[in-house]
């Protein structure tokens, strides 16, 4: 299992359970913390609105930008008694969808087959809408979660009529305390990676950590040792304007972002050949010979201290102020003995640790 040892951290709100069980069956630890909550607007005013501006006078071009809100306007129309009516405008419409969810979902409404830019992005999207002229014409576009004034502006000033469709919105989500506690963290490292499957959980997560003041702590974290993973470029965007760098799954896809996963995150941390084995620490384990065997965090603690130096000798003051940084490293000889024969056992291999009479302890690294 390429992720057994790792604890990867979930900031989505929708298919969790499936994202969960994906990571888990990789063998990571999963802390699941939604930074955002998917409301529908099947209600709102504004919705209804757009649907009868639709159904009233037919656009000639409907951009879909995602599957659930695709259909999540169609069934909307359905409560109001407008379901066929509207099906029946939007037939007559050149059709286009950011992705193949958004495409799937006209197709499962029975809608002619629609046209996709292979990037899946807004921008090439954007693009392709602008490549024919639209004085006059009239394009519904499904919005996800947010207003689109970046995209919707531009088809304005190139002569358009916009009809916006809010069929749902972000909102801070409804259990703060997991996104607290995920945010904690993230700050405090005990996380390798975190994953995002949308820009709002991005931006979500860093405006969290500013209410609970440690934003600094948190994108120090993202920048260092805690691992970003994006579904793609447009998820990544919040976090990419903090200069928070990240690995993006090569389709935007769940599973391809678990895959990206499973190949990079254990290539951040290298694998040594020590006394005769391998040795690589994994968050909160360490694979000895690729088979992963929990630590405790002082173990952890001092395994990460020895790797930093592998084949040289660390002084046992040295190990005391890693179990220990607020404690006299003098008072801590036996402290450091204690924890050095758990490690050895936790590791299965005493030989991977090496006691240095009266000097201390060290990884016999092989060709050192």
């Amino acid at each position: 299992m390429p992720l057994a040892g790792f604890t990867v951290g979930v900031t989505a709100a929708r298919r969790v359970d499936e994202q969960t069980a994906l990571l888990a069956r990789c063998g990571a630890r999963v802390l699941p913390g939604a930074a955002l909550r998917i409301v529908p607007v099947a209600d709102d005013a504004r919705l209804r609105a757009a649907t009868e501006r639709c159904v009233e006078a037919p656009p000639s071009v409907v951009v879909a930008t995602t599957g659930i809100g695709f259909r999540g306007w169609v069934e909307a129309a359905e409560g109001w008694g407008l379901g066929a009516d509207l099906l029946s405008a939007l037939g007559s419409a050149r059709l286009l969808a950011r992705g193949p969810k958004a495409r799937g979902a006209v197709r499962a409404a029975g809608l002619p087959d629609t046209w996709s830019p292979e990037s899946e992005s807004s921008a090439e999207l954007l693009a392709h809408l602008l490549s024919a002229p639209l004085a006059g014409v009239r394009v519904a576009v499904q919005l996800h979660g947010r207003s689109l004034p970046e995209f919707t502006a531009v088809l304005r000033s190139a002569g358009a009529e916009v009809v916006e469709v809010p069929v749902y919105r972000w909102c801070p989500p409804a259990d703060t305390a997991a996104l607290a506690a995920l945010v904690d963290a993230v700050c405090a490292r005990e996380l390798d990676a975190v994953t995002f499957t949308s820009a709002p959980a991005a931006a979500g997560l860093l405006a969290r950590a500013t209410e609970q003041g440690c934003r600094r702590e948190l994108l120090a974290a993202l920048r260092g040792p805690v691992l970003a993973a994006c579904v793609g470029p447009v998820t990544h965007a919040p976090l990419a304007e903090v200069d928070v760098p990240a690995v993006l799954a090569r389709r935007a896809r769940l599973g391809a972002l678990v895959r990206e996963l499973c190949e990079r995150l254990p290539g951040r941390y290298p694998s040594l050949p020590v006394a005769g084995r391998t040795l690589q620490l994994r968050g909160h384990a360490a694979a000895v010979d690729g088979v992963p065997r929990p630590l405790s965090p002082g173990g952890k603690a001092l395994l990460r201290v020895l790797l930093a130096r592998p084949g040289e000798v660390v002084a046992r003051e040295e190990l005391a102020t890693a179990l220990a940084p607020r404690r006299s490293p003098s008072a801590d000889a036996h402290a450091v003995e204690q924890a050095v024969a758990r490690l050895r056992s936790a590791l299965g291999a005493p030989e991977l640790v090496q006691t240095v009479i009266k000097r201390g302890y060290r990884l016999p690294l092989e060709g050192a």
